[in-house]
């Protein structure tokens, strides 16, 4: 199977984020037969933000591919992100990333139950 994923769904403000951000659906959870719930190319055009939000059930992983961004932690600390970063947010914990760059970040959003 080969997916094109030039196709996405804009999601506006999300989990109460600034503007609108770019899924691109990789894997669908029914594709992934298991615990993944999210597979997807996320892009966050300049200036957008995905909101501050909990994890209460499961964990998220975040690979920054392209461009540069701040990730909140589970703490409330920004920590700057760029190429090749990987974060990690736990079952329980919560965090957020804001593009305040003018160019594009672009990240490989995995979230397992």
């Amino acid at each position: 199977m080969i997916r094109k994923t030039d196709e996405f769904t804009p999601r506006t403000n999300a989990r109460g984020g600034v503007g609108t951000i770019e899924f691109h659906t990789l894997l669908t959870p029914e594709e992934c037969a298991g615990k993944v719930t999210l597979c997807s190319r996320i892009v966050l055009p300049p200036h957008t933000s995905i909101g501050y939000h909990p994890h209460p059930n499961d964990v998220e992983y975040y690979c920054i591919l392209r461009g540069e961004g701040v990730f909140t932690d589970e703490n409330g600390v920004e920590n700057a992100v760029s190429d090749g970063d990987v974060c990690m947010i736990l079952k329980g914990q919560s965090h957020g990333l804001a593009n305040n760059s003018d160019a594009p970040l672009e990240m490989l959003a995995l979230m397992v139950e």
